[in-house]
């Protein structure tokens, strides 16, 4: 993997580059549709590329692990084939989907015992064997197994828990080293900060991560319940310590507003569910503002969606017919509002590299936040 580092704004840290993976080049900032058990939901890979075009998606590894397993997706060639994907994928490491799982696991210093959310069969995961699942996976950007604690987090815990995360983290190199290549091609592996919401904690993990020299690096443990003021704090903490000449992902975030918003801190990479579950439950982000299609306000509508977010949905659907397709529980009406979620953020982050090129995202970004937090 290589990262060129192409523009920083003057007036923050928001950065344009691009990242060489095999799969292709990824052009930063950018955003990832995820796409958890081998595709995105609600949208087929043609739509997926022909219509929103996105460099990079986002896998799961818990969820690929459990069904269809990886056996299966060895088979097939890997995830890319099985999905039939040609662009380049994320995987991350299931430690999220582990946290979240609160009442059915335990976590150890060898790993972490969990139960299957779909029969109830016990597993573990270990730095050692998530990085086989990875490896047998195939994406082209796999991630270390950490612990993300919840919010708010004891001080004494979240330490504890980082030090685990950073000890987990060396195991994983360590067997990385021993595993080859499955498919002919290099995978990059990110690191992962943790620290909670505790100043010297996110400095001490940020210190550890970067001095690894990974090919890029995540921060983890942030939009898990904070204000999105804590978030943005402890990200501008740790981006004053990780390495200038590498790429920042932070995951699981979020609204349009929030992306913006860390992209000025010096944020690359951004992953969020927000979009498609979101679209499919009716809500819809534009440039001016979230829209509920489910409002009777709409429903004499005819205009676009949105018209500064340029997609096929915009110019062939209008308000009106996507709201008529929501009340009569129409799958289309799901489908036509993910896909215009997913052009949004992909148009928004691929406008904020413009504007980073051009020498204005700042002036930009503060008018885009402005106008996008309404209500319309």
């Amino acid at each position: 993997m290589q990262f060129k580092l192409e523009a920083t704004d003057t007036n923050s840290s928001a950065r344009a580059g691009t990242i060489d993976l095999a799969h292709g080049p990824v052009e930063t900032p950018i955003f990832m549709p995820v796409g958890t058990v081998g595709t995105v939901k609600g949208v087929h890979q043609r739509e997926l590329k022909e219509d929103i075009n996105p460099d990079i998606i986002l896998g799961n590894t818990y969820h690929l692990y459990l069904r269809p397993q990886t056996p299966i997706i060895e088979k097939a060639g890997g995830l890319h084939k099985f999905m039939n994907w040609d662009s380049n994928i994320l995987t991350d490491s299931g430690g999220y989907q582990v946290y979240s799982l609160s009442a059915n696991r335990k976590i150890k210093e060898e790993g972490v015992k969990f139960k299957s959310h779909i029969d109830g069969s016990f597993h573990v995961f270990t730095p050692e064997n998530v990085m086989e699942i990875q490896r047998s996976i195939g994406a082209d950007i796999i991630m270390a197994f950490d612990e993300c604690t919840p919010y708010p987090c004891d001080y004494q815990y979240a330490k504890r828990s980082m030090k685990m995360t950073h000890r987990w983290l060396d195991r994983c190199l360590d067997h990385l080293k021993t595993l080859p290549y499955n498919y002919g091609y290099e995978q990059a592996f990110f690191p992962i900060v943790q620290g909670s919401t505790y100043k010297d904690l996110r400095r001490e993990s940020a210190e550890y991560i970067a001095s690894v020299g990974a090919e890029g690096n995540a921060i983890g443990g942030l939009s898990v319940g904070e204000p999105a003021e804590e978030m943005y704090e402890m990200t501008a903490v740790v981006t004053e310590i990780l390495p200038k000449d590498k790429p920042r992902y932070l995951m699981g975030v979020g609204t349009p507003i929030n992306i913006l918003e860390n992209i000025a801190l010096g944020i690359d990479m951004f992953d969020c569910v927000m979009p498609t579950r979101n679209g499919r439950n009716g809500m819809l982000f534009t440039a001016h503002g979230t829209i509920n299609i489910k409002n009777k306000k709409w429903e004499d509508d005819f205009s676009a969606i949105d018209e500064m977010a340029i997609t096929w949905v915009d110019t062939a659907y209008s308000k009106a017919y996507l709201r008529h397709l929501f009340t009569v529980n129409e799958m289309l009406g799901r489908q036509i509002a993910t896909i215009h979620n997913l052009g949004f953020y992909l148009w928004l982050v691929r406008e904020a590299r413009k504007h980073i090129l051009a020498g204005d995202f700042t002036d930009w970004k503060n008018s885009m936040v402005q106008q996008m937090d309404k209500r319309l």
